[in-house]
C-alpha cells in the first residue's frame, strides 16, 4: 500500500454532483475516511447522469468519476431522527462538507452554527456558486454559466472575426473541477491549523472566486494593461509561436517557449531566417507581430506529416505534441506507462476502469482501494460502528424511511 497521509482523518460529505465529490474523492485517495451521505432510494444525481453506465450495473459513468474510495450511507436529513442520526456522525468527524446553496441545510440543523455548537474544533467546508456573502449569495451556481460569468468562455474559442467565432465552454466542468481541488487544499491546511491551534474553522468556497481566480496570466494580463483579452483560438496571448498548426495529414501542436527554440525551430523548418529578422528575433516581438508570422509558419508546417514534425522537432528539444482523442490518450505510450488508468474491483459490474490520482509519493500513485460504492452500501456497517446502533434500531429506522 502506497503512503496514507490523511489516514484517521474522517470527512462526513454531504454534497453531490462534481465539485463537492471532487473534493472528497482528493481527500479518500489521500487516506482519508469519507462518509457520503445520500437521501434514500435517490443518492447522488449523478449517479442517473448517463448514458454511459457501468456495464452490469446501473452506475451512470459521471458519478464513477468523483466518488472512488467512500462509504455511501443514506440518511433523510429531512427527517429529525435522521438530523438525530447525522448530528451524532458530526461528533466523530473531523470535517463536514457541503455544497447546498447558503442557508439551505439551516432549516436541517446541518448550518455551521448549529454543528459547531455539537462539535466546536469542527472544520465545515462550504461549496457553493457565489459564495456566504454577497449580492449573488442567493443564487444557485453552475459550471457553464460560472465559465461565462468568470471570464473564461470570453477568452476560448475562435475569434468573433472568424468562421466559427464565438464563446465556447471548456469540455469539462472546469469551474467545479478546480473548485473541488482548491476546496481539499483549504482542508488540508485547516487540518494542519486545528493540530497546532486546537481550533476548527468555516471554509467558505465559491466557484466564481475561483474562476476569476484562475485566469491566472489572462488576468493579469487585464490588470497590467487596461485592455480586455480577446479570443485567440489556440493561440497564446503572451508566447509566439505557441499554437495549434495544421500539417500534411492532420494538427500539431507548436509550443515554443523561448527565443532559443525558436531558432531551433526555423532551423528544422527550413526558414532559418525568420530567427534573424528584426520582427521576430524576441518574443516580444513575436508577439507583436504575430499577424506577419503565423502565415509564413502555416505554409511551413503543412508541407510535412505530424509525425515527421514530432520526430524532427523533438530531437533538437522544441516543444510539440499530437492533439489526440481520448482512445489514442489511454494507448498513448507514456500515459500507459504510467498506469493512469486503473481498475478497481466492482460489487456488481466485477470491475470498473477509472482515472489514477496523479499525485505520486516515493513512486507510488496515492489511490483509495474501493470502487465508488454503491447507493447505501454502507449504511449497516458505519450506524453499528460509529455509533453503536443495533440490527433492530436500523431495521426500524428502514422501516420508517430514515435509512
Amino acid at each position: 500500500m502506497p503512503a496514507q497521509p490523511l489516514q484517521g482523518v474522517r470527512i462526513l460529505d454531504l454534497s453531490r454532483i462534481l465539485a463537492g465529490p471532487w473534493c472528497s474523492q482528493q481527500l479518500a485517495d489521500l487516506g482519508a475516511e469519507v462518509i457520503k451521505i445520500e437521501r434514500p432510494g435517490e443518492g447522488d444525481d449523478t449517479r442517473r447522469w448517463g448514458p454511459p453506465w457501468l456495464s452490469g450495473s446501473q452506475e451512470a459513468a459521471y458519478y464513477l468519476g468523483a466518488n472512488r474510495g467512500k462509504q455511501s450511507v443514506t440518511i433523510d436529513m429531512a427527517q429529525p431522527e435522521g438530523q438525530a442520526l447525522l448530528h451524532e456522525l458530526v461528533k466523530t468527524c473531523d470535517v463536514v462538507l457541503e455544497n447546498f446553496k447558503v442557508g439551505g441545510l439551516k432549516k436541517y440543523h446541518l448550518d455551521y452554527d448549529s454543528l459547531k455548537a455539537i462539535k466546536p474544533d469542527l472544520i465545515y467546508c462550504s461549496i457553493t456558486g457565489f459564495g456566504q456573502d454577497g449580492p449573488y449569495a442567493h443564487r444557485a451556481g453552475y459550471d457553464f454559466m460560472i465559465q461565462g460569468m468568470g471570464g473564461l468562455m470570453s477568452l476560448t474559442g475562435q475569434p468573433d472575426s472568424e468562421p466559427g467565432g464565438g464563446p465556447v465552454k471548456v469540455g469539462v466542468a472546469f469551474a467545479d473541477i478546480f473548485t473541488g481541488m482548491y476546496a481539499a487544499n483549504a482542508i488540508m491546511a485547516a487540518l494542519l491549523q486545528k493540530a497546532r491551534t486546537g481550533e476548527g474553522t468555516h471554509i467558505d468556497l465559491a466557484l466564481l472566486d475561483v474562476q476569476v481566480g484562475v485566469l491566472a496570466n489572462q488576468a493579469l494580463n487585464y490588470l497590467t494593461s487596461g485592455q480586455v483579452p480577446q479570443r485567440l483560438g489556440n493561440a497564446h496571448p503572451n508566447i509566439v509561436p505557441y499554437q495549434a498548426f495544421a500539417t500534411a495529414d492532420g494538427y500539431m501542436i507548436l509550443a515554443v517557449g523561448n527565443d532559443g527554440q525558436f531558432r531551433r525551430f526555423c532551423e528544422v523548418a527550413g526558414c532559418r531566417e525568420l530567427a534573424d529578422d528584426p520582427r521576430f528575433v524576441s518574443n516580444g516581438k513575436r508577439v507583436e507581430n504575430r499577424q506577419l508570422l503565423i502565415p509564413l509558419l502555416v505554409e511551413r508546417v503543412r508541407l510535412r506529416s505530424t509525425a515527421d514534425w514530432l520526430a524532427s522537432l523533438e530531437a533538437v528539444g522544441v516543444p510539440c505534441g499530437p492533439i489526440n482523442t481520448l482512445d489514442q490518450v489511454f494507448e498513448d505510450p507514456q500515459v500507459k506507462h504510467r498506469s493512469v488508468e486503473i481498475s478497481l474491483p466492482h460489487p456488481e459490474a466485477g470491475e470498473v476502469k477509472l482515472v489514477s490520482n496523479p499525485i505520486r509519493f516515493d513512486g507510488e500513485a496515492l489511490n483509495a482501494q474501493s470502487a465508488p460504492p454503491l447507493l447505501g452500501q454502507h449504511t449497516d456497517q458505519v450506524l453499528e460502528q460509529l455509533l453503536q446502533l443495533s440490527p433492530e434500531r436500523l431495521a426500524a429506522l428502514r422501516d420508517k424511511g430514515v435509512i
